[in-house]
């Protein structure tokens, strides 16, 4: 039943239906679980000890890192469903998310060096967590660049499937390299085995801005796919118009630059 359900979004129909059902509440929540969550962040938590009030970009940083890797899991998902089950809408997907997820991972950059400067004097390091960032936005970069690369689309969609496939191996090597090699950047505080050593008062808005960042990727995601979708339709009424009528390749397709309606 599972698999049926997962063939049934495959078809472009339907997704859009599904799509244009969730938006509205990806919208949603994004709204109230950021608002209450800055609002929590910015007036409500307590300075930390030795970072004062600078930790508070904290609220913005450590989403976007989240978002950054979950992004780029999900687009080497969507790869792998498109090579395994030649899924209608998961090259879309991964095509879709490549770009939000480069947005992310500049935002945690950004974020980055704009809470490190205070804190080491210095706006950048070469250090393992910072370098393999850096790395996961050229893997994005790549990604997008390959899709576009070739004359023949499908090549282009092929050689970024692989990226997307290949490339992955760098998220773990992000998420561990604070254990893995001596790093100026802080141990993880939330995703411990022994639990999260944050304060009550910064994890709740630090989780309700998470929950945030994941539903403006969900709404975002599901906005471009289902543009992308109908653009891919409005330009296949257009080329059979063209057919009909025998328009040149030059010509307005569907004769609508003098306002006309098909």
């Amino acid at each position: 039943m599972s698999t049926n359900v997962f063939h049934r979004y495959a078809n472009p129909t339907k997704f859009i239906g599904l799509a244009s059902a969730i938006i509205p509440f990806a919208w949603g929540l994004t709204i109230l679980l950021g608002g209450y969550g800055l609002y929590l962040g910015l007036f409500n938590s307590p300075a930390d000890y030795q970072q004062g009030e600078t930790v508070r970009i904290m609220y913005v940083h450590v989403p976007a890192a989240w978002m950054a890797l979950g992004c780029y899991t999900t687009m080497a998902i969507a790869s792998a469903i498109a090579i395994i089950w030649k899924h209608a809408v998961a090259d879309l997907i991964a095509e879709e998310t490549a770009v939000i997820g480069a947005t992310f991972t500049v935002l945690c950059l950004v974020t980055g060096s704009l809470w490190g400067q205070p804190m080491w004097g210095t706006w950048w390091v070469w250090d393992a967590r910072l370098t393999s960032m850096l790395v996961l936005l050229f893997l994005y970069l790549g990604f997008m660049a390959l899709k576009n690369a070739f004359d023949d689309p499908q090549r282009g969609t092929q050689a970024a499937r692989l990226i997307a496939l290949v490339g992955w191996i760098n998220v773990p090597i992000i998420k561990y390299s604070v254990e893995w090699w001596n790093t100026l950047h802080q141990p993880a505080a939330v995703a411990r085995l022994d639990g999260p050593t944050i304060h009550p008062d910064m994890l709740t808005p630090l989780l309700l801005m998470g929950g945030a960042y994941m539903t403006l990727f969900t709404a975002l995601l599901l906005v471009r796919v289902r543009s992308h979708i109908m653009e891919r339709r409005a330009r296949s009424i257009a080329l059979a118009l063209a057919e009909a009528r025998g328009a040149g390749p030059d010509e307005d397709p569907a004769g609508l630059r003098d306002g006309a309606t098909p």
